[in-house]
C-alpha cells in the first residue's frame, strides 16, 4: 500500500506542480522547466489539535496588527536594535537604510505584509510555542498549498484503507489569499499600467513556489516581474514625483523574496538598490521598518513583561500573544546564561537571520557562551537565547528525491497572515492559511529549501 501511494504521490506532484529545481542539475536554479524534481513531502498528514489549530488562526490577524504598529515605532526599532547593530554588519546595514528613511520622513501610505508565524506544539507543557515571525520572503504559499491538496487526494484513494478521513484536513488558501493581497496593493497605488515586482535571488531553485503566485497575480489582471538586486541597482531610477522604473516600467508593489540574508548583498549594488526601493513611492512588501520588526532581537523585546501594551490596547488580545510566547532572553541576562552553560540542551542560541541553518544547539550553545564570555567583546548582541521547544515525535514516511522512507519526525507550523492598509483604512487584516513542516527528529534545523525538511499538512485531531 504505501509503494502504491508513493508511486500515485509522485505522478500526482508531477502533474500538479509541486516542484523543485533540481540541485544536481546546473541551469535548474535559472531556467523554468529545466531540472526538475518533485519537492520533498511527507506521504500524510501529520495529527496536530485542532484547539491550538484555531489559536494559530486567531492569533494570525493580531500579529499582523502588532508588526504594523511596531513598525511605525522608529525609535524603539533602532533603539532595541542599536547593541546588535555594533557587532553585526548585516543587521547595521538594514538599520542604516532605516535611519535614512527616517531623516526624510519617509511616510508609507500603503502597507502590506505578507507573513507567517511558525509554532511548535511543546509536549510537555502542551503550549502552543512561537518559534519566529517571518515578515520578509514568507515562503511556500504556493507549494504549502499543494501539498495539502497532494494529501486531500491521497486520502479520497486510499482513506479506507488506512482509517483517515480527508475532510479533516483543514483548507489551505494561502497562495489565492496572498495573491489577492497583492492584488489589492496594486489597486491600491492605482496606476493600471505598473507592474508588480517580486525581487529573486540570482538562482532560486525553490521559484515555482514563487510562479504560483505570479500566475495567480495574473488572474487579478496584474502583471508581474522578476528582478534581482543586482538588476534592480542597473536598470532602476526614481522620478523626482518618488515613482519607481525598473528597466523604464512603473513598479507599484516590490515584493521581496530576497533580501533577508547577508549572501543576497555581496556588494554594494544589492544595497544600492534595496535603498533606492525604500525611497520610492511603490508599495514595499515588506518596507525596511517591517523587515525589522521581524528581527529576532524584537521578538525577544516583545516578550518582556508590559512592552505589548507599548503597542496594543485590547487586554484579551495581549494575553493571547503572551500565551505563545516561549521563553526568550538577551545574552545580556547573567542568570540565564549560566543555566544555559550548565544545561544547553534546553536552549537554543540564534543570530539576526532568517531562512534556516544559522542557530546553535547542545553544547554549541556551551561552547559559544563561554567563548564570549571570555571575550568580553560586544559581541554578545548578535544573538539571543530561546528556551528549546520539545515537540511530539512520531513516526512519519518522508519521501525526497522519489524515494520513501520511513523515520520518526516531528513537526512545525506556519500560519501565513495578510495585511493591508491604506492611511487609516484597513482593508486585508486577515489569517491565509498554513505550511506544516516535518523534519527528522535528529535533526536541529528546520528549512525545506536548507535542505532539512519536507512539506506536509494538517490532519486535525
Amino acid at each position: 500500500l504505501v509503494q502504491k501511494m508513493v508511486y500515485d504521490a509522485l505522478v500526482w506532484s508531477s502533474l500538479h506542480g509541486l516542484v523543485v529545481g533540481d540541485k544536481s542539475v546546473q541551469r535548474s536554479g535559472k531556467v523554468p522547466g529545466v531540472g526538475l524534481v518533485h519537492a520533498p513531502f511527507a506521504l500524510l498528514p501529520m495529527a496536530f489539535p485542532e484547539s491550538h489549530w484555531n489559536l494559530a488562526c486567531e492569533v494570525a490577524p493580531i500579529f499582523n496588527e502588532l508588526i504594523d504598529r511596531v513598525s511605525l515605532d522608529g525609535k524603539f526599532l533602532q533603539d532595541a536594535l542599536s547593541r546588535t547593530k555594533k557587532v553585526d554588519a548585516f543587521t547595521s546595514g538594514l538599520l542604516d537604510i532605516h535611519s535614512k528613511m527616517l531623516e526624510i520622513n519617509k511616510k508609507e501610505e500603503i502597507r502590506l505584509g505578507l507573513h507567517r508565524s511558525d509554532y511548535m506544539l511543546d509536549e510537555q507543557t502542551k503550549l502552543l510555542l512561537q518559534i519566529e515571525l517571518n515578515t520578509i520572503s514568507a515562503s511556500f504559499p504556493g507549494l504549502g498549498c499543494r501539498v495539502s491538496e497532494l494529501h486531500r487526494s491521497l486520502l479520497n484513494y486510499h482513506g479506507e484503507h488506512i482509517g483517515l478521513d480527508p475532510r479533516r484536513i483543514p483548507g489551505n488558501t494561502s497562495v489565492d489569499k496572498f495573491a489577492e493581497a497583492l492584488a489589492k496593493a496594486w489597486t491600491e497605488y492605482n496606476r493600471p499600467r505598473a507592474l508588480v515586482m517580486v525581487v529573486v535571488q540570482p538562482e532560486e531553485r525553490n521559484m515555482y513556489d514563487q510562479h504560483w503566485l505570479c500566475a495567480l497575480c495574473n488572474t487579478h489582471n496584474v502583471t508581474t516581474i522578476r528582478k534581482t538586486l543586482a538588476e534592480i541597482d542597473k536598470e532602476g531610477e526614481i522620478l523626482p514625483d518618488g515613482t519607481l522604473l525598473v528597466g523604464g516600467q512603473e513598479i507599484s508593489v516590490v515584493y521581496f523574496r530576497a533580501g533577508y540574508a547577508p549572501t543576497d548583498y555581496p556588494s554594494e549594488a544589492e544595497w544600492r538598490a534595496r535603498l533606492l526601493m525604500e525611497q520610492s513611492s511603490a508599495v514595499k512588501c515588506p518596507s525596511i521598518s517591517y523587515h525589522l520588526a521581524g528581527t529576532k532581537k524584537i521578538q525577544q523585546e516583545l516578550a518582556k513583561p508590559n512592552m505589548l501594551e507599548r503597542f496594543l490596547e485590547n487586554k484579551e488580545d495581549i494575553s493571547k500573544l503572551q500565551k505563545c510566547f516561549a521563553g526568550l532572553w538577551s545574552l545580556e541576562d547573567s542568570d540565564i546564561i549560566k543555566k544555559a552553560i550548565e544545561r544547553p540542551e534546553l536552549f537554543v542560541m540564534k543570530p539576526q537571520r532568517e531562512g534556516g541553518g544559522n542557530n546553535f544547539y547542545g553544547d554549541d550553545v556551551r561552547t559559544n557562551l563561554v567563548r564570549l564570555q571570555k571575550e568580553g567583546t560586544q559581541e554578545d548582541a548578535a544573538y539571543i537565547l530561546m528556551q528549546r521547544i520539545f515537540p511530539a515525535v512520531s513516526p512519519t514516511f518522508l519521501v525526497r528525491e522519489g524515494i520513501c522512507h520511513k523515520d520518526h519526525a516531528i513537526s512545525e507550523l506556519g500560519v501565513y497572515g495578510a495585511y493591508l492598509r491604506n492611511k487609516e483604512k484597513v482593508i486585508v487584516n486577515e489569517q491565509c492559511g498554513y505550511l506544516m513542516r516535518t523534519k527528522v527528529s535528529s535533526s536541529n534545523e528546520g528549512g525545506v529549501a536548507a535542505g532539512f525538511a519536507v512539506l506536509d499538512s494538517i490532519y486535525l485531531s
